[in-house]
């Protein structure tokens, strides 16, 4: 593992592939020296780099990535802490399966990744790796180069060799045919193995026209480049005699004198070679005592870092400085370090460099570039529109009702259903669910009121019962209070069926259940009131109505009354069911989950019916409200329903002209208000008398004139004449 000096303000990393060369280490530090020496570059920033080795192994690369973009002692992406330098870029040359990892992760940052090595045709896919530039030419130019230097020495008759990977196959693959295109005949093929045990399992097949060819073309792989010759050289030491010197053509981009002479091939496997190298102004000569060894030692003291993990430790690499300077080294060992193979690389580092220069640039200009518009440019959200007896150039932006994604666009665009554009009309951003939430504060206000009513209307029912026998409770028929307590007590907790996410059950259930026991209250009303008027007609000589009093035709008419609402909402379930729905047109900005009421004429013709019912009983009450007596409900009932119809007769044009969950806050307040006006203005007087004035609540009170007026659970019993005690 290399690490060098990371404190600059900004960094490029580099992940080499191999083994490192020290010429590749130095050609790289020299090419960031030179970038920020020089003002033109980059001014007013000064790069940085990081460098690691991986060795091919996937788990270093992944922990020298997770490093490289981790800033604290441990691996912590997106963690920064103390340390805010911004990567520009990282280069590599490594393997084609390397280099797909490092993009897997460094595409999730945007992170440009520049090779300097051959890579698969997998990797050109710019919609899977958007973010690698290859800064090589491909290998098919230099098939096709080897092909005509072939030809121009008249070498008509090749041997191949290449490792046994992926790249080696594909290298065999590609080049033969090229071969017998230029009439160019292969004399052997050989996918050599990458360790030397496996080779004992070739024979003697592909190499016993070993001798016959002068000319080797030979796949130079990174990673197996020394250690494949050494494997050939001592397999073909040991098989075939006598031993003829060949010449080499590789598909290094690297000058390989010195690799090939004194550090791979020996001097009897080797006539001459040729390779592939960057344009160069001059060839240096090179030394191996003088020039290689020096180089090397230079290397290995001013990065002495290796890779060592402790057991307790968060980190396996260690951050190492560089203990020496370049400035030490002689300009001969620049010029010829910068003749080597890592020329390419030194090219490449100041190729990044130009590159985020031009962007700097690029973005600096844009406030001060010179215009030449007939127009000014559209901005996005706007649309370009002709106009009349103008050249096309000379348009005009007009404001979309759509969303435009780009300058000068030709048509508006629309959004998805379940989308809207933002404020700026530049993209869209998905839509919000809508609907009266328990979290929100309007659906836990409603909700709390419900809740509360319900305990209160709990409490009026216990004290009724409690004081059953008290006269004031008897009066005008305790059965029915204690239904019209009970229906009450139901509908403010039907009222939380339209709070909440809209279901199928509760879209079914909320308006059936509101109607009919909406109706059974009201039709309770309406039977207290009859009884009342009937009770008093009784009084009267001669009158045949005494006869209809009595438990009957209270229950008749709360049967009755409550019966055709639900003959009503069973029509309606049969035909026409409510239903869920997302409604994503209403509300620009958001979808509208609501239930759809199936049939409105249905939906009205329920609301209609309770009007119906309402109407009869405030109608009744109102001609019966001076009739005498102590307890007469009809007073309390006409109050408590013109609360029940001025809520009523307001809701419907309330709630036609509100939306989304606004509709259903309407309705939910409308059954709120409408039940505790009948429950505050027939009940809690009552609860008054019982409670803070029993004096009031005896027989005594009941007389007015002379006659007791009582209405009990029984009927009615009225003298003629004299008082009678019930």
């Amino acid at each position: 593992f290399y690490r060098g000096a990371s404190y600059q303000n900004n960094r490029v990393g580099w992940d080499f592939g191999g083994y490192i060369a020290h010429w590749y280490l130095l050609s790289y530090l020299f090419a960031i020296r030179e970038i920020n020496k020089n003002p033109h570059i980059l001014p007013n920033i000064t790069l940085g780099y990081d460098i690691y080795e991986n060795y091919y192994e996937p788990g270093l690369t992944a922990d020298a990535l997770m490093d490289l973009l981790s800033t604290g002692q441990a691996n912590v992406p997106n963690y920064i802490c103390g340390r805010e330098k911004r990567l520009l870029a990282v280069i590599e040359g490594t393997e084609s399966n390397i280099s797909e990892q490092i993009s897997t992760m460094l595409s999730l940052y945007k992170m440009p990744q520049v090779s300097y090595g051959f890579v698969s045709e997998t990797l050109d896919d710019k919609t899977r790796f958007p973010f690698i530039y290859r800064m090589v030419p491909k290998e098919d130019y230099l098939y096709w180069g080897i092909a005509k230097l072939l030809h121009h020495f008249r070498w008509n008759w090749v041997g191949l060799l290449a490792p046994d990977t992926d790249n080696g196959k594909r290298f065999l693959q590609t080049l033969n045919p090229i071969l017998t295109r230029n009439t160019i005949c292969v004399a052997f093929s050989v996918s050599r193995p990458t360790v030397f045990w496996k080779m004992r399992f070739l024979h003697n097949e592909p190499f016993h026209l070993w001798n016959q060819v002068s000319v080797l073309i030979y796949y130079a792989e990174d990673r197996y480049f020394s250690s494949s010759i050494h494997l050939i050289q001592r397999y073909v030491q040991r098989h075939i005699k006598p031993l003829l010197a060949k010449v080499w053509i590789t598909t290094a981009m690297w000058d390989l004198f010195m690799n090939l002479s004194h550090e791979v091939l020996s001097p009897q496997h080797l006539q001459g070679f040729f390779s592939f190298l960057m344009h160069v102004g001059k060839r240096p000569q090179y030394a191996y005592e003088t020039f290689f060894i020096p180089m090397q030692l230079f290397g290995m003291k001013a990065f002495s870092c290796s890779y060592s993990k402790h057991f307790f430790s968060v980190k396996g690499r260690v951050r190492c400085q560089e203990n020496e300077d370049l400035e030490t080294l002689q300009e001969e060992v620049v010029e010829k370090t910068h003749s080597l193979d890592g020329y390419g690389i030194y090219n490449l580092a100041r190729a990044v460099a130009q590159a985020s220069h031009s962007a700097y640039l690029s973005r600096s200009k844009q406030k001060s570039l010179p215009r030449s518009r007939c127009t000014e440019s559209c901005r996005p959200g706007q649309v370009k529109v002709v106009q009349e007896g103008r050249p096309l150039c000379c348009y005009r932006c007009v404001m979309c009702f759509l969303p435009v994604f780009s300058p000068d666009a030709e048509k508006c665009t629309r959004c998805l259903e379940d989308q809207h554009p933002n404020k700026d009309q530049t993209k869209c951003i998905p839509k919000k669910v809508i609907f009266l939430s328990y979290k929100e504060d309007l659906g836990i206000i409603l909700a709390s009121f419900s809740l509360i009513l319900s305990l209160v209307t709990l409490v009026v029912l216990a004290i009724f019962i409690k004081f059953l026998e008290t006269p004031i409770v008897k009066a005008n028929n305790r059965d029915l209070s204690y239904i019209l307590l009970v229906s009450l007590l139901l509908c403010f907790l039907t009222s939380l069926l339209f709070i909440g996410r809209p279901r199928a059950a509760t879209c079914l259930l909320r308006q059936t259940s509101f109607s009919i026991i909406f109706s059974i209250a009201v039709s309770s009303i309406l039977a207290k009131t009859i009884t009342v008027v009937l009770a008093f007609l009784a009084t009267r000589p001669g009158n045949s109505v005494r006869r209809w009093l009595g438990k009957t035709l209270a229950n008749s008419i709360v049967l009755s009354g409550s019966g055709v609402q639900a003959i009503i909402c069973t029509i309606w379930l049969g035909v026409s069911p409510p239903f869920p729905e997302s409604d994503m047109h209403s509300q620009p900005e958001g979808i509208v989950l609501t239930c759809n009421e199936g049939s409105v004429i249905m939906f009205y013709g329920a609301l209609s019916y309770m009007g119906f019912l309402a109407a009869i009983c405030f109608t009744v009450a109102f001609l019966a409200r001076n009739l005498p007596g102590a307890f007469n409900e009809a007073k309390l009932i006409t109050f408590s329903m013109l609360v029940f119809c001025s809520v009523w007769v307001s809701f419907v044009p309330t709630y036609l002209s509100t939306k989304g969950k606004y509709m259903v806050a309407v309705q939910v307040f409308s059954i709120l208000a409408s039940s505790a006006g009948l429950l505050g203005c027939i009940f809690i007087p009552k609860c008054h008398i019982i409670l803070l004035r029993p004096d009031l609540n005896t027989k005594e009170q009941l007389t007015w004139g002379g006659r007791l007026w009582f209405c009990a659970n029984d009927g009615v019993r009225v003298p003629t004449d004299a008082l009678i005690h019930s």
